[in-house]
């Protein structure tokens, strides 16, 4: 089995959304400058003897050419170099989409859900929870900035078979999906049990950033249940250290830097 990470870019924000509170006023400083960030976006990608895998779609290509509303443009523009695209980070492994059979989506925000187009044809594994909040928000009211970080297009894509998830289950050999509640819903993290480099966890929102997950562990600036957020990063660590497993932050940059990135794989 091996494990790819492909780079899809990366959006810029205001830090105090990876870390709350990140930047505050004080009495000497009641207008403080917020610190604007890169952080990047990826997907996973797993070659397992049972079949290709993928975990997360990035952003959608089109995102600053009017797919995702404006203020989600303003607050969190996207950008992505050509060789960044999602079906060239497949190549750099020897993959088409049309490979791909089987899609897990650890929640539907615009940053994770973004080439589902690409896999009308793959079975699709989602939080329950998420789902129902994702659809419900998109389809209650006609504005999208009612939506939150989910866009409305995303959510509509058809596909094979959505197979909504509730509980920890392993997807197959040496792959388990944990639900991690609390940024959305319901998460959908990645367990990944290599021969050679040991086991692999990617929470993805659930622990955006190094800080996130401490300790002490500290809060992001979006959260749907707060204490579900801190319980899932406890469960998190609980999985670290029964594993002895590295765990992957979804939008850390320093982090990302040192992660091996496709073609590299590990294994």
């Amino acid at each position: 089995m091996k494990v790819y990470v492909l780079n899809n870019g990366w959006l810029e924000c205001d830090e105090n959304w990876m870390v709350a509170q990140s930047v505050l006023g004080s009495l000497s400083n009641k207008t403080p400058q917020v610190n604007w960030i890169k952080i990047p976006v990826y997907a996973v990608l797993i070659d397992h003897p049972q079949g290709k895998i993928l975990y997360d779609l990035g952003c959608h290509p089109d995102a600053m050419k009017g797919y995702w509303p404006a203020g989600l443009q303003g607050v969190f523009p996207y950008y992505f170099e050509e060789s960044q695209s999602f079906v060239s980070q497949l190549a750099l492994t020897g993959i088409k989409p049309e490979d791909i059979k089987t899609v897990v989506l650890s929640h539907l925000h615009l940053d994770h859900a973004g080439h589902l187009h690409l896999f009308e044809h793959a079975d699709v594994y989602v939080h329950q929870k998420d789902f129902e909040y994702g659809q419900t928000l998109v389809h209650l009211s006609p504005d999208p900035a009612n939506h939150g970080a989910y866009v409305k297009a995303d959510l509509e894509v058809p596909v094979k078979q959505y197979h909504l998830i509730d509980k920890d289950i392993e997807l197959v050999t040496g792959v388990e999906l944990i639900t991690l509640p609390g940024h959305t819903p319901g998460i959908l993290g990645l367990v990944v049990h290599l021969e050679n480099e040991g086991t692999l966890i990617f929470p993805q929102d659930a622990v955006y950033d190094h800080r996130n997950y401490g300790p002490p562990a500290r809060g992001s600036g979006i959260v749907y249940d707060s204490i579900a957020f801190f319980d899932s990063i406890e469960k998190v660590r609980n999985y670290a250290k029964k594993y002895n497993a590295k765990v992957m932050f979804s939008h850390d940059m320093d982090f990302f830097k040192t992660m091996k990135l496709a073609p590299e794989f590990y294994e």
